[in-house]
């Protein structure tokens, strides 16, 4: 981290390793190369920190050739190409942040084609971010790197031309602060771009703090086998490859008529046991693993994002909704 470009993002010269710097009132120390702010106070936040450390560690459940393909499409198909939406950048490249970068698994995907065109700052309130740092730097030397809690980061506002956050806000004690603490670094006529939980239907809403009441409190591994048995039923289920016909809206439940598989069903209105048939059984146990564990993990409505980024000063672009969360696209106005 001894890019100029670098040093005036954080608004002066980089300590070296063991000193620290002081930012917006956090302080962060050098260490074993990145700056890091790991003043966590918050006990649902620091286990939600620690349940994604263990997560990201198993690079074997979620670097496969499936998987990434799977994710690859997904953010494709979500938020499309963000450099070609920022529009012109006065010929400089875009600088983004990857607010909640975790391994850099899914800026690895989205951005692949794009590296050229822009400068990467990738934060985690993780140890994942040590392994994002070796997964980025191998495709692009313009690219930092931060340990810190996104609630709290050390830069000064609208300092950025693309802040994403792909599947992180709803990890943090409030979405909307969440919202309104990323937003504040996006540029007028920058472009914030995130993916947040929707609201299920109601037994769902159930069995999924149910779960997690039941294993946010272990450490990694034993939630990790503690929920392989579930990873298992929605294997069985969808291996069985039923259809199954619900006659009419059950509204009590949120079950729409209509044909839908059985273990769609079953996933989507009573509990969450990720399938598809292209995984192993520890990449999907990765999934309901990522579901379950943290302590923080909010469901929103589209409404109720709308109304926090309207609260941002944002404008929404595109919202996408589906079963599983809402993909926004916004922009800053630029006067």
């Amino acid at each position: 981290m001894t890019s100029t470009w670098i040093d005036t993002l954080l608004g002066g010269p980089l300590p070296a390793e063991g000193g620290t710097l002081l930012r917006r009132e956090r302080t962060l120390r050098m260490s074993a190369g990145l700056l890091r702010d790991l003043a966590v106070t918050d006990v649902g936040q620091a286990q939600t920190r620690d349940a994604f450390a263990f997560k990201w560690s198993r690079r074997d459940t979620y670097q496969s050739e499936a998987m990434r393909t799977a994710i690859g499409a997904w953010l494709a198909e979500r938020y499309g190409d963000l450099i070609a939406k920022l529009g012109d950048n006065g010929g400089r490249p875009a600088l983004v942040l990857d607010a909640g970068c975790g391994a850099g698994n899914a800026a690895s995907l989205l951005f692949a084609p794009r590296w050229r065109d822009m400068r990467y700052v990738g934060v985690d309130i993780s140890t994942a971010v040590d392994i994002a740092r070796e997964t980025i730097a191998a495709a692009t030397s313009e690219c930092a790197f931060l340990q810190a809690d996104l609630m709290a980061l050390p830069f000064e506002d609208g300092l950025f031309d693309i802040v994403i956050s792909e599947g992180v806000l709803h990890h943090t004690p409030s979405t909307r602060d969440a919202i309104l603490a990323t937003a504040r670094l996006v540029r007028p006529g920058g472009l914030y771009a995130i993916y947040v939980y929707a609201k299920k239907s109601p037994v769902r809403e159930f069995t999924d703090d149910y779960i997690r009441g039941l294993v946010s409190g272990l450490d990694g591994q034993a939630a990790w086998d503690r929920l392989m048995p579930l990873t298992k039923l929605g294997q069985a289920l969808g291996e069985l490859d039923i259809q199954i016909d619900v006659p009419e809206d059950v509204e009590v439940l949120g079950i729409p008529r209509g044909k839908i598989n059985l273990q769609r069903l079953f996933y989507w209105h009573v509990c969450k046991a990720f399938y598809r048939p292209d995984l192993t059984l520890d990449e999907m146990n990765h999934i309901n693993f990522d579901w379950f564990t943290p302590t923080y993990s909010h469901r929103q409505t589209p409404d109720e994002v709308r109304s926090w980024c309207e609260a941002a000063g944002l404008v929404i672009e595109t919202l996408r909704k589906e079963e599983a969360g809402i993909t926004v696209v916004a922009r800053r106005p630029a006067g």
